[in-house]
């Protein structure tokens, strides 16, 4: 994809000769040298959207702000069927997606996350034996990546949101495991036992040291805590990304090469990028624009929904709500105070006192009834 445009800066310079260092440090250490470059290079899987998607885009913005499309898929091709079970067939769904908005100075963040079951038009794509696969009304949001891969996927959210993607990134059940393993697990705290026989997750209430198995089973777990919905499953996933982002700041990366090396070599195995973004590089660039950005300069939301009129086990943007997430991100602005306080209520952590938070309850995706409009086969 097209690199988002910077607004130049002493700074920036210097993060741009520090990711240089950092690579170099990386790729010569113990001699390893050109191979190492290389091995890392040969890593990464990247798809080039660009092509697929032309010119017809929203713009890409001006001043230094931008977006990245992250998507959990939920293949079972691989190692990914012996953890997660279940089986999709030959197709692969964005099980989770968020949408990382980068502010201006790069100093702050927003994550909108999608639930998977929000009921959007999706636009005709070239589906993934390159035939086009016309507009669909209402069908759910995460069968765009079912249809049409990561292209697909980057339409419909740009389609959906007013933004440009400016970079996309993926990751599978796997290489999410494994990820969490090289930095050494995550840390989550829950005021409630869970006991999900799907995810296979059993924690009393507590505080836990999860390694990447465990991990994944949390993020992934609905059944075991709370009302079942996917959007208590969204919370949970919230809580992860920043106890990740706790770990990775107390591990001192950058002054340690050999355990840089590892995790990179770890992440470059596990994801897949946009072509823009399918470097050594690239990416090392990336993370020291973004490594200022810890838990407290993140600010994770649910895209605000409510049940389809359709179909009670569908949800639909709540508005004005949800038209003003994506007009705050254009604007490069903080999402709104009065949507942040009526986010929905980590079932994780929930209070005695606390009421539960009334939302629709997600379908097992083989026996999910087919809402009206959706295309045939779609799940």
């Amino acid at each position: 994809m097209a690199e988002h445009k910077r607004v130049p800066s002493r700074r920036r310079k210097v993060l741009r000769w520090s990711a240089c260092a950092v690579a170099a440090l990386v790729v010569v250490g113990g001699g390893a040298g050109a191979y190492a470059y290389l091995k890392l290079n040969g890593n990464i899987k990247s798809v080039d959207i660009d092509s697929r998607l032309g010119d017809a885009r929203p713009p890409a913005a001006t001043d230094g702000s931008f977006n990245i499309l992250v998507l959990g898929s939920d293949s079972r091709v691989g190692e990914n069927g012996d953890l997660a079970g279940g089986d999709t067939g030959d197709t692969a769904r964005s099980d989770t997606a968020m949408v990382v908005h980068i502010s201006q100075d790069h100093s702050r963040a927003t994550i909108v996350s999608i639930p998977r079951d929000t009921l959007v038009d999706r636009p005709q794509c070239t589906d993934n034996s390159g035939k086009a696969a016309p507009a669909v009304k209402r069908a759910m949001y995460n069968s765009a990546f079912e249809t049409g891969g990561a292209a697909c996927a980057v339409k419909t959210t740009e389609q959906l949101t007013g933004l440009r993607m400016d970079h996309y990134l993926q990751v599978d059940f796997a290489g999410f495991a494994r990820v969490v393993d090289a930095i050494g697990g995550a840390t989550v705290t829950t005021t409630v036992a869970i006991h999900d026989k799907d995810s296979g997750l059993d924690l009393p209430a507590g505080q836990h040291h999860l390694d990447g198995q465990q991990a994944l089973a949390f993020v992934r777990t609905r059944h075991g805590v709370g009302d079942g919905s996917d959007l208590g499953r969204i919370e949970l996933q919230k809580q992860m990304v920043k106890s990740l982002l706790q770990q990775v700041g107390g591990m001192g990366l950058f002054s340690n090469p050999v355990k840089l090396w590892s995790i990179g070599d770890t992440m470059t195995k596990s994801v897949t990028t946009d072509s823009a973004l399918g470097s050594v590089n690239s990416l090392v660039g990336l993370v020291q624009e973004l490594k200022g950005i810890g838990p407290d300069q993140l600010t994770m939301v649910t895209l605000p929904v409510v049940a389809a009129p359709s179909d009670p086990n569908r949800v639909v943007e709540q508005q004005p709500q949800a038209g003003n997430v994506w007009a705050a991100l254009r604007a490069d602005q903080a999402v709104p105070q009065a949507i942040v306080s009526a986010q929905p209520e980590n079932p994780a952590q929930a209070t005695p006192t606390a009421s539960p938070t009334a939302v629709p309850k997600a379908v097992p995706r083989t026996a999910a009834p087919k809402p009206a409009g959706t295309a045939p086969g779609q799940r």
